[in-house]
């Protein structure tokens, strides 16, 4: 093993350390990263050679949670780690997302930032360590890369901000914020909250950017001993004689006429016939055609930011604060428990919620110990069809569950808990038309949908996304409400943020620029507030006021009890053989808590009252004089046994039977005989009797 170099500082109470040169010294860049006991190795490599016939950056950022670091085994078949976890795919994310931008825009060589979690600490949460490592290992890297950036994530309990909180403080706290900043300005936001006041926010935000200069400066040291000379590329700039000779045959103002639409599609095919222009005129040049993609992007990227900062004229003639016309409407699917569709101009989400019994929550095996199940989950999908095109569905990519996830996550602190609402909830956000922040009309439409399926949510959450267009100084700037696609593709920003009218419940921003100023930021906030409240009070409020009293006739009932934790054995029987009987003679379905919480459900109410009645029949101590109702169910020469419930029986004596004398069980009763009893308390030998002879009301009476 190679012996290398070591750096540590001290970071929110704790130290981290970062080995250089130690392990995996092939990788372009490797940080051995130590935060607590929590163990990342970050790598991050590149190819040779760019890789021939793309348009983008091909970066890709992994996240591999190896279930050895918290000392399991994975579970299923196979017994190893198969394919990422939806927080291994989101942490990906996370890092992608501000560190992409600092990569030259040309630059089309693979690169790939790896982080292998090795070891976890649960004061250190591994997220945040990869988020460090991955900076680290791309600046101390030959890759060009104009870094370095930082990442603090922020918690907040009782009021007070804990900064990188450990999991069980970032589970239970009122805020899971993450900023990363460069050495001037915040190039990234994510945040859930529980309806955090917009200044609260903004005050986390800049306390976590100002603990990422510490950071920086740490890994600055770092790059000075151990960086290596960045490498030089191949560049994919468009031809500058090609631009010139593209800007003769389009004027500016053609192109202007061209891209000043509110239509998408009309907006497509002008660019199109343009196109076809340039292929034509440039037919005896083939070396051109090729770039000619490339140039028609950047002509229309320069015109619409020329259009917007200069003339504050947006290309579907919107005022700057203006939203795009909304609708909105409930309970458009017929049969399912609840749905809505939330319409912004070209952007169109339908939610369909569904409710089932708390056994189907989703089974969470992943590093956080804290989580092992999900009872709420928001899953959003992104057909071709909503963008007009046509491909293949091969199932959720990252930004389908990026996007989901960032639903849930603004709505999970609506959600009542257990005990209020006793059931496992799924929306589902689907596309129908897409032309810009899919994600945040998603939000707006799944709590109409929640409200629909009359699921008590505690208040209604709205989202919106503004966006950004820079000029050549910090103070020459644009902040758009609601942008559509051309606005986001050109622009500089995408700030997504929801809440409800008292506050934040999740943010995300991403950027193509090298950061934002604080007063682009507070502008942003102060834009979305203002938009939300407009579409809660004007559009959503107006469709649905309040969650319905009661769910949709196809959504099953579910009827809560609590039994004493020292009687679920008698319920559950051996082997599950008294539940199961339940079940088997209800068609009911039941969920029993450690804690004695009891949840039946089933579509028929009559069945869930029938095996709530036989649960509290198995949990109840009979006393003298309780009286009872069961069914004969074996007749012995000296009395017949009746079962009260599955696994409660209890025996009438022959002298009990009837009033008068009878000489054989058999004369009055028979097997499957509806028979009412009381409880005459305990023979001599300890056991119950029962008489059917002595009825009279009592205390207790059986369905």
């Amino acid at each position: 093993m190679q012996k290398g170099k070591t750096f540590s500082m001290e970071l929110a109470g704790r130290t981290l350390s970062v080995d250089v040169g130690r392990v995996a010294a092939q990788a372009n860049g490797a940080a051995f990263m130590h935060y607590g006991d929590t163990t990342v190795l970050s790598t991050a490599t590149a190819s040779d050679k760019p890789r021939e016939g793309i348009d983008f950056f091909p970066l890709s950022v992994e996240f591999e949670e190896k279930m050895y670091s918290v000392g399991k085994i994975p579970g299923g078949f196979n017994k190893r780690e198969g394919k990422a976890s939806e927080n291994a795919v989101l942490t990906a994310r996370v890092i992608d997302r501000p560190m992409r931008p600092l990569f030259p825009k040309d630059y089309r060589n693979d690169v790939t930032l790896n982080n292998l979690v090795m070891s976890v600490d649960p004061q250190c949460r591994p997220e945040l360590v990869a988020m460090l490592g991955s900076a680290i290992a791309a600046s101390i890297s030959d890759i060009p890369f104009d870094g370095p950036c930082a990442m603090t994530q922020v918690g907040m309990i009782d009021g007070a901000f804990i900064f990188n909180p450990s999991q069980k403080e970032w589970d239970e706290g009122d805020l899971q914020l993450t900023v990363a900043s460069t050495s001037t300005k915040v190039i990234m936001i994510e945040a859930g909250a529980k309806e955090i006041p917009e200044a609260t926010m903004i005050e986390a935000i800049y306390k976590a950017h100002d603990i990422n200069q510490t950071i920086i400066a740490f890994i600055n040291e770092i790059v000075a001993e151990c960086g290596k000379e960045k490498h030089s590329y191949d560049s994919f700039a468009v031809p500058a004689d090609l631009v010139e000779a593209l800007h003769t045959l389009i004027p500016q103002e053609e192109m202007e006429e061209a891209v000043f639409t509110d239509q998408k599609q009309v907006r497509e095919e002008n660019i199109r016939v343009l196109s076809a222009r340039l292929e034509e005129a440039w037919a005896d040049k083939e070396e051109w055609l090729s770039w000619i993609p490339d140039a028609m992007y950047q002509y229309q990227k320069k015109t619409v930011r020329k259009m917007i900062l200069k003339d504050h004229k947006r290309p579907d003639g919107r005022a700057i604060n203006q939203i795009r016309p909304l609708a909105a409407e409930v309970d458009l699917i017929p049969r399912v428990h609840g749905s809505a569709m939330f319409t912004r101009g070209q952007t169109q989400i339908c939610t369909v919620t569904t409710l089932a019994p708390l056994s189907e929550a989703q089974k969470v095996e992943g590093l956080d110990p804290n989580i092992t199940e999900k009872r709420y989950l928001h899953q959003y999908n992104f057909p071709s069809y909503s963008v007009g095109e046509t491909k293949p569905s091969r199932g959720p990519g990252r930004r389908e569950i990026g996007h989901g996830a960032l639903a849930e996550r603004a709505l999970r602190p609506m959600i009542p808990s257990k005990e209020e609402f006793p059931y496992a909830i799924r929306c589902v956000s689907e596309t129908f038309e897409s032309n810009g922040s899919t994600s945040q009309a998603s939000i707006c439409a799944s709590t109409m949908s929640l409200m629909a399926a009359g699921v008590p949510i505690k208040k209604p959450v709205a989202g919106i996304s503004c966006g950004l267009v820079t000029g050549d100084t910090d103070d020459d700037y644009l902040v758009l409400t609601d942008i559509q696609g051309l606005e986001d593709f050109f622009g500089d920003m995408d700030f997504k943020v929801a809440g409800t009218h008292d506050g934040i419940t999740a943010i995300q921003m991403d950027i193509k620029i090298h950061g934002l100023t604080r007063p682009i930021v507070e502008e942003a906030i102060a834009r979305t507030k203002e938009a939300r409240e407009y579409i809660l009070n004007e559009v959503m409020l107006p469709c649905i006021a309040e969650p319905r009293a009661e769910v949709s006739e196809y959504a099953p009932k579910i009827v809560q009890i609590t039994i004493d934790p020292m009687k679920i054995g008698d319920v559950v029987g051996q082997r599950g053989k008294t539940i199961n009987e339940i079940i088997a003679r209800t068609g009911a379905t039941i969920d029993i808590e450690d804690d004695g919480s009891v949840s039946v459900c089933g579509t028929d109410l009559n069945a869930i009252n029938k095996a709530i009645e036989m649960i509290r029949i198995i949990t109840t101590d009979f006393e003298e004089g309780m009286i009872l109702s069961g069914t004969v169910v074996s007749i012995k020469e000296f009395g017949a046994f009746i079962e009260f419930a599955p696994g409660k029986e209890g025996m009438v004596h022959i002298s009990k039977i009837a009033k008068n004398r009878i000489n054989h069980v058999e004369d009055v009763l028979t097997l499957g005989d509806r028979v009412t009893v009381v409880c005459l308390g305990k023979d001599k030998m300890g056991r119950l009797s029962f008489s059917m002879k002595d009825v009279k009301q009592g205390p207790y009476q059986s369905a």
